[in-house]
């Protein structure tokens, strides 16, 4: 799939199909790195104790701001890595990550299992690579 900036590759020739991400994205413009977001809100509190769908909507919410930030959006990420403590988790990820990215606009992706994140409390981080196209010229 091609927009103005950004191509996704599904399947490279050799490579299995894929399912719910791209093996590659090219892209042209200025490039974004969004540090891996937790289920933290504006203070610092964890969101969603226990509840990983919960956990999961404030994270892709704390990444949108992230990505605004650099006036970027969901639409400009080439990549996703999403950190777990559990893989029975994946569901709610995907499902809030679902809700703010178009199916036909899905990122590379990768996902590891880690035993512990930054508090005791978080079980999934996730960060993002973008690709913001360059300002038009005169």
């Amino acid at each position: 799939m091609t927009d103005n900036h950004l191509t996704r590759i599904a399947a490279p020739e050799g490579v299995a199909p894929c399912t719910g991400y791209a093996h590659v994205v090219l892209g042209t413009g200025t490039f974004v790195a969004v540090s891996g977001q937790c289920a933290f809100d504006g203070q610092g509190g964890v969101v969603g104790v226990g509840d990983p769908a919960a956990q999961a909507r404030q994270v892709f919410e704390n990444l949108r701001r992230c990505l605004a930030a650099a006036g970027a959006g969901f639409d400009d990420v080439v990549k996703l890595t999403y950190f777990v403590t559990d893989m029975a988790n994946l569901p709610a990820l995907r499902a809030a990550r679902d809700a703010v990215v178009a199916p036909d606009r899905l990122p590379a992706s990768s996902a590891v299992q880690v035993a512990a994140l930054v508090h005791p409390d978080l079980l999934m981080e996730v960060e993002a690579f973008a690709v913001v196209p360059e300002p038009a010229g005169p």
